[in-house]
């Protein structure tokens, strides 16, 4: 995978420094799903609202930034419309796929709980579970398995429907120590979460 040159980082670093500073105006939205703003600041979720050149497509939408140690590698831009019947995420053109929340990777901990989408890892998370997000089966790089390796255990929450039934298949495949735990059907983990609290995915996870 190429590396990002610097200028596009410091051009990441300049979207996502932009869209925070909107982020009142979309925390209504993201209250609604359960998330804090400390949470929410925590992950520097921003909000579209004068967007960056390129960007333009993205207005509206909620921004949430690929943070890693090495400073911000992509964005992804969720809608913040209920009504909204088209894509819930739209990705930059050419993007590479990255695991989100890789900070999770290096945690000293024997559990690592991998999730369905960005705000399902961002809820898990704020339920202090050590947790990173794939985006669907589809985006499996095989290269992924070795960053998994130093867990005991790896817990996959998957979305209660048919796309996350094959995405648990895939990774029990490729992940030796993987548990795979569906959520209800018709749900996902911020659904659970919003029922049940933190303690219903502390119980799913067995932590």
């Amino acid at each position: 995978m190429p590396r990002l040159l610097q200028s596009q980082r410091e051009s990441l670093e300049l979207a996502v420094t932009n869209y925070e500073t909107h982020l009142t105006e979309v925390m209504p939205y993201l209250k609604s799903r359960g998330i804090t703003e400390e949470t929410a600041r925590t992950f520097r979720l921003g909000y579209v609202k004068h967007p960056e050149l390129g960007h333009e497509q993205f207005t509206n939408r909620i921004a949430i930034p690929y943070i890693t140690p090495t400073g911000i590698v992509d964005i992804r831009f969720r809608s913040a419309d209920a009504t909204d019947t088209g894509p819930k995420y739209l990705s930059r053109p050419g993007a590479p796929t990255h695991i989100y929340n890789v900070k999770a990777l290096g945690e000293d901990t024997d559990t690592l709980v991998v999730c369905e989408g960005e705000f399902d890892t961002i809820i898990a998370t704020q339920a202090r579970l050590n947790a990173v997000g794939l985006p669907g089966a589809n985006n499996w790089k095989s290269f992924f398995v070795r960053l998994m390796s130093d867990f005991t255990r790896v817990v996959v929450l998957i979305d209660g429907d048919n796309a996350g039934r094959e995405m648990g298949k895939h990774l029990a495949r490729e992940v030796d120590n993987c548990v795979v735990v569906p959520m209800p059907d018709g749900m996902d983990v911020n659904d659970v979460y919003l029922q049940e609290g933190a303690e219903g995915l502390h119980k799913r996870v067995g932590t």
